[in-house]
């Protein structure tokens, strides 16, 4: 990031790594389409299935079963469909199941029409209602259809991650599919695509590019119908020329992420850092998920009587990226709908500040100084309202 900002702002988006950069140069480099016979097609299509290789072991999956897309919302467009193929033997889906608390691109429900869409709710401390999820897959009527169920490993805003192990159990028991969005989970936890069906994955979450992203499946015996048709590539499953240079990009991402997960404790350090001087600064603050397991990453709070808006434009202006909520809904001003969720409707919003591999002591520091001039002029304002 330029000049001497702080950057804490990684679950928007992470800055593109050195690694993925050098990849990408080399793809572009390579100027070929990957499905060309020629010498120069083959170099591409070798550069696809390396990177194809560093997506699937990041998730100890199988190259196999992985699938390029456009992004993590195609990914989810592709998979959140009634349509699907069992080899040659058409499966349906009959109604979709996900979390209140989701990404949008799971709440919106990809091609299920809207009176298809189930939400379960979650618990106070934002992890899913379990019990809910198990009587609503209960009373699901097998006779029209499977149960397809897709919800996020980790949230986007709280960072909490979900109980996937009980989750599946139901799932399994219901004899349903389960989708799981890993966008904000890869990464920062280690994960395995053998706990659900499929995951969801994006590369500028993990340092790659925008503008690539996957979906990867523990087996290739049942997947969607596609949601972009044409020619064979990805053997069918997604038609169109690949995006080399971001597929490259992606792979590269996908390997620095596995290698540096081991690093993930020096950021839970950081991130109790940053939640200390939050709750110093502002001894009425409430963070979100506190008591969960959560990403080592992510902090979500709110101070009372400071709206989320207001402050974001503080630390903006000194020099400090933070997020009020998801980067998806920077657009929309009103309370979160996760926060909502989690029972907490009166919410004036909530700041987010999530950090990566490059985040330094003197960003952290920036932020607590930054946070420090927030909350003394909101103070003062308040006692001049008085």
């Amino acid at each position: 990031m330029p000049g001497s900002r702080a950057y804490l702002d990684y679950n928007s988006s992470a800055p593109l790594l050195p690694a993925a950069r050098t990849a990408m140069l080399a793809a572009l480099d390579a100027g070929a389409n990957a499905s060309s016979v020629h010498d120069e097609g083959r170099t591409a299509r070798r550069m696809i299935e390396d990177a194809r290789r560093e997506v699937a072991a990041l998730v100890g999956g199988s190259p196999e079963h992985v699938v390029f897309t456009s992004g993590a919302t195609e990914a989810a467009s592709t998979l959140l469909s009634p349509d699907w193929l069992y080899g040659r033997a058409a499966v349906r889906m009959s109604r979709l199941y996900v979390s209140a608390a989701d990404h949008p691109c799971l709440l919106n429900g990809g091609r299920f029409p809207r009176d298809r869409v189930k939400a379960i709710g979650v618990r106070g401390d934002g992890t899913a209602d379990i019990a809910a999820l198990g009587e609503a897959l209960q009373g699901h009527d097998r006779e029209a259809g499977l149960p397809l169920v897709a919800i996020h490993l980790a949230n986007n805003e709280t960072g909490v991650i979900q109980p996937v192990r009980e989750i599946a159990d139901a799932v399994k028991a219901a004899g349903g599919v389960l989708v799981l969005d890993a966008v904000q989970a890869a990464g920062r936890i280690p994960l395995d695509v053998a706990a659900a069906d499929f995951l969801i994955l994006s590369s500028h979450k993990i340092g790659g590019p925008a503008g690539s992203g996957a979906f990867v499946a523990a087996s290739g015996l049942m997947m969607p119908k596609p949601l972009v048709s044409g020619g064979g590539q990805e053997k069918g499953l997604r038609a169109g020329t690949e995006n080399l240079p971001g597929i490259a990009g992606f792979g590269a991402a996908a390997r620095a992420a596995a290698e540096a997960l081991p690093a993930m404790t020096r950021l839970a350090g950081l991130r109790d850092r940053i939640e200390d001087a939050v709750l110093r600064l502002a001894p009425g603050a409430r963070i979100f998920g506190r008591g969960a397991d959560r990403l080592p990453n992510t902090v979500f709070f709110a101070i009372p009587g400071l709206k989320a808006e207001t402050a974001q434009i503080g630390f903006d202006l000194a020099g400090v990226a933070v997020s009020a909520g998801s980067a998806c809904s920077s657009g929309k001003i009103g309370p979160s709908h996760v926060l909502e969720a989690m029972g907490y409707g009166d919410n004036e919003g909530a700041l987010r500040v999530s950090i990566g591999h490059a985040t330094s002591l003197a960003e952290i520091d920036a932020f607590e100084a930054a946070l420090a001039g927030i909350v003394a002029r909101s103070a003062q304002a308040r006692t001049k309202a008085a």
